[in-house]
């Protein structure tokens, strides 16, 4: 077994088909199909069944994967050091990055960072909490920025910031909500909230059941963008962190109105394996999004990007 057969079978099992698999490695199906061989013959196991559908990774083929893909990480991790100890930061960052940062500041981010280091490839996905922790256990993502729970996690955790979660209503609701409400004012309106498998679900049930409230919720969806649009038409209200709901506070469309008795806090964080060192890439790449995250959380931040294209038609 040798590290180009290891490619070759990642890669086969990413694309699930052989044509594919070969067209991004560049060689021709015949060589891939012999080297997947020769892996089956030397660990005496079948790796794929071939269906109508592709190729279906087996019992080992899925093992196998699970066991060498951070080592593979490790590999390209190490290669990614020695070459930017010439001053020159290149490689690849696999990040994961829930709902509530991929709307609020991720172009943003990939914008400043990609201008700042061009050789440096992103691979990004967005999801929950709780398949973010599994998939930087595995080895899948090499950071992700997820709501830390409140448990105790066996990765490594590094805050970015704390932030209160508000009640957001169309700007146009009538009638018109009092400067603050309390958690356990939140039965009297209709509730459209994420769903339990949701992180800031968690957030929110931690908070109610501190307080003996039972959240009841009308509606659940887990798709920020589509509860906002709702919330922005009709009168029905949420509770999200303001970054989440950031750019239709920013155009008017929707309103936060503070909750209390009790704040209601979340906190996001990175998520890291402690056995696996960062990349300089990655560590740079944290870096960027820290910087657009603690700005876009800043009170009055919604303001300022009203402002800004005012002013900037202004200065044409």
């Amino acid at each position: 077994m040798d590290l180009r057969q290891l490619q070759y079978f990642m890669c086969l099992y990413e694309e699930g088909n052989v044509t594919r698999a070969a067209r991004r490695l560049n060689v021709v199906q015949p060589a891939l199909s012999m080297q997947i061989a020769k892996l089956e013959a030397e660990f005496g196991e079948k790796l794929f069944e071939r269906s109508p559908q592709g190729m279906i990774p087996t019992a080992a083929g899925r093992t196998m994967f699970r066991l060498f893909l951070p080592i593979l990480r490790d590999i390209a991790a190490a290669k990614q050091e020695i070459g930017n100890l010439a001053g020159r930061i290149s490689g690849q960052v696999s990040i994961g990055l829930i709902a509530s940062v991929t709307q609020s500041v991720l172009s943003r981010t990939i914008e400043i960072f990609s201008n700042q280091y061009p050789s440096v490839e992103l691979s990004v996905a967005d999801g929950y909490t709780a398949t973010f922790v599994e998939q930087v256990t595995s080895g899948q993502l090499d950071i992700a920025v997820i709501n830390r729970p409140r448990k105790r996690l066996a990765l490594e955790t590094t805050d970015i910031l704390n932030e209160e979660m508000v009640l957001v209503s169309g700007a146009d609701r009538p009638p018109p909500l009092p400067d603050a409400v309390r958690l356990s004012d939140l039965a009297q309106f209709r509730l459209v909230i994420p769903s339990k498998r949701h992180g800031l679900r968690a957030v929110l049930e931690q908070a109610a059941e501190a307080q003996g409230i039972d959240l009841k919720p009308q509606l659940e969806i887990d798709t920020l963008i589509s509860i906002a649009e709702l919330v922005a038409r009709t009168d029905w209200v949420t509770v999200l962190p303001s970054i989440a709901v950031h750019r239709g506070l920013a155009d008017g469309t929707l309103r936060a109105t503070p909750i209390v008795e009790p704040t209601i806090v979340r906190t996001l964080a990175w998520l890291h394996h402690p056995r696996r060192p960062l990349s300089l890439a990655a560590v740079r790449f944290m870096e960027t999004m820290n910087e657009r995250l603690i700005e876009a959380a800043r009170p009055g931040a919604h303001l300022d990007a009203a402002r800004a294209p005012a002013e900037s038609h202004q200065a044409e």
